[in-house]
């Protein structure tokens, strides 16, 4: 934050000014990237891992962003830790919001082993039930700063009930107008909370996923709130206010909102041929210049509330070759992911302008 001075009549006025960490520009830093590719296994998925796949290519890991008005500390893990003593940071969204969060695991740590940190996560009921992949969410205690940071999934940030219990098949009513219950019944445990949606909000995932919208306990019937954008809207600012209501409540509670994660598929889509294969950083050019975020319903949505917005939509849409692509592990033949960020990566600098907003 700067002040802008004014001398009138021989007074001095000062203005302060916030900083708007979205516009500005990528720089080359050679003391980038803030962890080894090739390590932070304790924490980092190897799908998201780039530099044990295939890829030669690293050059998207030796940048930083410099927003125009403003300087950003350098972020320090130790620092970071001390700043959250005796809190508790959560992330809650999708699998966007999970690479953040194993991003941040990474920066804390320096990417190195850390045995000392304690898994908590059967504090908050983040336990993997038999025959699961994984559980829906991890938590992890810093025992020297009693630190815990954790992961929760909910990719449309509503809350999820089966509509028939007996029913294997069963539907599932999606409230637009409900936070997820985890939100709920745990917000008084947390002190930070990053909330992120916006992949999951198509006809083929609420189709896979057997989703019914559901608004004021009822099935919605009205066809212009069910339309998916009108329909993504309304629970962005359902949730929005929600949390706004709750930091009034709880003052030391600090709301941040992440804008949507651009996705850089061209000639289609994933299951369709769509790729993205360039690898040289900011072909796209290096700087923001708008104001205005690139994400107008989560701008739109923490106007006038406590809840901040962590704009990293138009900063990350220059950085089209920090994606997985082609590299992924478990790929199959033809299919790219261009959705999700190689770490170290685009997810570090987010957690830099986060931790710069703290």
């Amino acid at each position: 934050m700067y002040s802008l001075i004014y001398i009138v009549n021989n007074l001095l006025f000062f203005i302060s000014t916030d900083c708007n960490y979205a516009k500005g520009r990528w720089i080359a830093d050679s003391r980038r990237p803030l962890y080894s590719g090739f390590g932070c296994k304790q924490w980092l998925s190897d799908m998201w891992a780039c530099r044990l796949t295939q890829r030669t290519d690293f050059s998207y890991e030796g940048y930083r962003w410099q927003p125009d008005n403003c300087e950003m500390d350098e972020f320090q893990g130790t620092e970071f830790l001390r700043r959250m003593q005796d809190k508790t940071v959560a992330f809650i969204g999708d699998s966007l919001g999970r690479q953040q969060f194993q991003s941040l695991m990474c920066m804390v740590t320096g990417g190195e082993e850390k045995p000392e940190v304690e898994d908590v996560g059967w504090k908050y009921g983040l336990i993997k039930p038999p025959g699961v992949v994984r559980p829906d969410g991890w938590a992890y205690r810093f025992p020297d700063t009693n630190s815990t940071i954790l992961f929760y999934w909910s990719a449309s940030l509503c809350e999820i009930e089966p509509i028939n219990v007996t029913d294997p098949a069963t539907e599932f009513a999606m409230h637009l107008d409900r936070p997820p219950a985890f939100l709920g019944q745990f917000l008084n445990h947390f002190d930070v909370v990053i909330l992120n949606t916006g992949h999951h909000w198509n006809r083929g995932k609420f189709r896979a996923n057997r989703w019914v919208m559901h608004a004021k306990g009822r099935p919605v019937t009205d066809r212009k709130l069910a339309e998916m954008g009108n329909a993504k809207k309304y629970a962005i600012q359902s949730i929005v206010r929600w949390l706004d209501s709750k930091i009034h409540l709880h003052p030391q509670l600090k709301g941040f909102f992440r804008t949507i994660s651009p996705r850089h598929f061209l000639n289609g889509d994933w299951n369709t041929g769509g790729h993205c294969d360039n690898l040289t950083p900011l072909t796209k050019g290096s700087e923001v210049f708008q104001k205005k975020s690139s994400d107008p319903v989560i701008e739109d949505a923490v106007k006038g509330t406590k809840v901040k917005i962590l704009d990293i939509t138009a900063i990350s849409l220059l950085r089209d070759e920090g994606h997985i692509s082609r590299y992924s592990i478990k790929a199959s033949a033809g299919i790219n992911d261009c959705l999700h960020w190689c770490l170290p990566g685009i997810p570090d600098t987010w957690n830099e302008l986060l931790y710069a907003q703290l």
